[in-house]
């Protein structure tokens, strides 16, 4: 898990980097929450995701966005995050010509500039959001959402609302040729507090099941899940 420093559009971007020993690795990206509440690349949330792509053969880059840590630059309101992510998918990329698709994984503010990004980004085949700010920010830009993918959230969480996320994932999953999972954590809050194993166990069920060969892949499932 090296230290890299790479390039951003407003100065060096800070990251930890796995390097996957296949030569035709996928490639995932991990987002941390919001700079302003303390938010880094070593969350332990971000830090559950990450680990979770390593174990299932993927290239993988965590960073930290503009002004946190060794980063350089300022807070820019998510506009200049989401041209920060662009550039760290960019380095990824140079290093991984031929990874045959990519996954975004985002948690909180994180998960936002990861669904912006997958906006713009067509190779992203799959995305894991957790805890998407769904109360304060419009997610209207995913029309349509390019990408199948995982929402969870913890049905405690006092910052945002579940109803909230539970409706952007039904919305979500609504639309033609995508899947979209809704998982509700039962008594996880906002910050997954004695709850990181059980999300866990959600992360790695989900991508285990997307990235099976078609014919060994289970039957779909309801759309909306609780785990205890």
């Amino acid at each position: 898990m090296p230290d890299v420093i790479f390039n951003g559009p407003d100065g060096r971007l800070e990251g930890r980097y796995h390097q996957s020993k296949k030569a035709d690795a996928p490639i995932a990206i991990v987002l941390h929450p919001h700079p302003l509440h303390g938010g880094n690349m070593n969350n332990r949330i971000v830090y559950t995701m990450y680990n979770a792509f390593v174990d299932r053969g993927f290239s993988v880059l965590r960073f930290n966005f503009r002004g946190v840590g060794r980063s350089q630059g300022v807070f820019d309101s998510g506009i200049g995050e989401l041209s920060d992510a662009a550039y760290a998918f960019d380095w990824m990329q140079q290093f991984n010509k031929n990874s045959p698709f990519c996954w975004i994984g985002g948690y909180s503010f994180g998960a936002l500039i990861s669904m912006q990004l997958m906006m713009r980004r067509p190779e992203i085949e799959g995305f894991i959001s957790i805890s998407p700010p769904a109360n304060t920010e419009d997610f209207s830009f995913l029309a349509p959402c390019p990408s199948s993918g995982l929402i969870t959230h913890g049905d405690a969480d006092d910052s945002i609302p579940i109803d909230t996320v539970s409706k952007l994932a039904s919305k979500l999953g609504a639309q033609k040729n995508i899947e979209v999972e809704f998982s509700s954590i039962k008594g996880a809050d906002h910050f997954y507090k004695d709850k990181i194993e059980l999300l866990n166990t959600e992360i790695c069920r989900y991508l285990d099941e997307s990235l099976a060969p078609e014919e060994a892949k289970p039957a779909k499932k309801a759309a909306s899940k609780k785990k205890k």
